[in-house]
């Protein structure tokens, strides 16, 4: 999986890491609280709490390393 250095460095408010097919979360760094994984459901809800009037389809507020909006297939049940 690739990591930015230091996202904090980039000006975004979310930096997306890179996808991974063997698991349903992405990490995602969050100005302020850093690293978390996040999955799909909690992406929006998490971002919205710390960043109310963000844009997400804004570049320059969030950078997807990779496969923009896009998050790895879960089906209930498993781990």
């Amino acid at each position: 999986m690739e990591n930015a250095a230091d996202p904090s460095e980039s000006g975004h408010l979310v930096f997306v890491d890179a996808y991974d097919a063997d698991t349903r979360y992405r990490r995602v760094w969050l100005r302020g609280p850093g690293w978390e994984p996040l999955e799909r459901e909690e992406f929006e809800p998490r971002v919205r709490r710390l960043f109310p009037d963000i844009d997400l389809d804004d570049p320059r507020q969030v950078h997807w390393v990779d496969r923009p909006g896009q998050w790895p297939p879960w089906h209930p049940g498993e781990a």
